[in-house]
Parts: structure tokens; C-alpha cells; sequence
């Protein structure tokens, strides 16, 4: 990657939630523990997760830059949704969390020295991964949680439509779509 690369990509980690926050915005609270399918998760245990990775990510990333050449810990997230009851905390605490781990690993990679960005930790699923990997994994985090939020949303949209309104529409006019969300801008 080049530096380049490497700053739109450091940019784009330190924006990161802003755009969550613009996306989570855009879906109705009242769908937020809606699940499309009994194994799939809904938005609120997906906020959670995101909590709960930015918190291990936050510590591989100083493990990379202060103890290069060690294990980084294993977490299997589907463990952690499942007993830590991610239905039953809050999702403003871990947006909180999330925020402010992020800037403050955001405000790290700023500031990291070009040789450090080769450092390799070993990972406990992928092997030797270095820095500069570890900041393509987490910065594609949030985008890829807000597709799978639309997703749900999808489907909830496609099985609770919205009510039609109790007026009828002057003749000739267009009718109106309430199905606002729209992903692309916030990404």
C-alpha cells in the first residue's frame, strides 16, 4: 500500500463514526432488535459487536506498535454475543465506547512512524498480519456492519411497510416513497 493509500484508508478509520452515527440515524429505532432470521444479528447487537471488536482491535493495534513479533488474543465474536447478552446492553454505552477507542486509535496511527507500519503480530486466525493489514481489516469494519444493518432493514421494510396515509393524493400526482435509506452517501 502506499502512503497514499494508507492515509485515505487512516482518514477513513478516523471518520468512521460519523458515519455510523449518519447511517444508525436513518433506521427507525423500533427496528433496531428486529432479526431477519433467528441466527442472524439485529442492528443493536451489531452497534454491540462493533463495541466489543473496537475494544480488541484497540489493544492489537498498540500490540503491533509496542510488542511487535507477539500473539495478539483470540475472541470469537459469536461467543461474545451470545454470553454477554448483547440484546440487553446499551447500545448509546457502546457507541460511546466505540467512539472513543476509535479517535483515540485513530489519533495513534497519525502520529505512527513509516517503519512501524511493517511491525507483524501473529493472529490467531490469519497468521502473521502487519500493521498496515490490521488498518485494511478495521477500516472496512463499519462499512461492512452498515450493508449487513441495510440488510435487516430490507427485509423489516418488506414486512412491516409503512402505513398508507389517510388522505388521498391530488389527481395526477406522483406517488410518494417513504423507503428513504440510502447507504452510498454515508460511505
Amino acid at each position: 500500500m502506499t502512503r497514499e493509500e494508507r492515509w485515505r484508508k487512516i482518514d477513513a478509520f478516523g471518520r468512521a463514526p460519523q458515519t455510523l452515527s449518519a447511517a444508525l440515524r436513518q433506521f427507525p429505532k423500533k427496528m433496531w432488535l428486529y432479526k431477519p432470521q433467528a441466527d442472524a444479528w439485529s442492528i443493536h447487537e451489531i452497534i454491540l459487536h462493533l463495541a466489543d471488536s473496537e475494544a480488541n482491535g484497540y489493544i492489537r493495534c498498540r500490540r503491533l506498535i509496542a510488542e511487535p513479533g507477539k500473539e495478539v488474543l483470540a475472541y470469537d465474536h459469536e461467543a461474545w454475543a451470545g454470553a454477554l447478552g448483547y440484546s440487553h446492553q446499551s447500545t448509546k454505552q457502546a457507541l460511546d465506547l466505540f467512539l472513543r477507542m476509535r479517535m483515540m486509535t485513530y489519533q495513534l496511527l497519525v502520529a505512527v512512524p513509516e517503519p512501524v507500519w511493517s511491525n507483524t503480530v501473529e493472529h490467531p486466525e490469519m497468521g502473521t498480519i502487519s500493521l498496515e493489514q490490521w488498518l485494511e481489516i478495521h477500516e472496512s469494519q463499519v462499512p461492512q456492519r452498515l450493508e449487513q444493518m441495510k440488510r435487516n432493514y430490507d427485509v423489516w421494510f418488506e414486512t412491516h411497510p409503512p402505513r398508507r396515509p389517510a388522505t388521498k393524493r391530488p389527481k395526477g400526482s406522483a406517488p410518494t416513497s417513504t423507503r428513504l435509506i440510502s447507504l452510498n452517501a454515508t460511505l
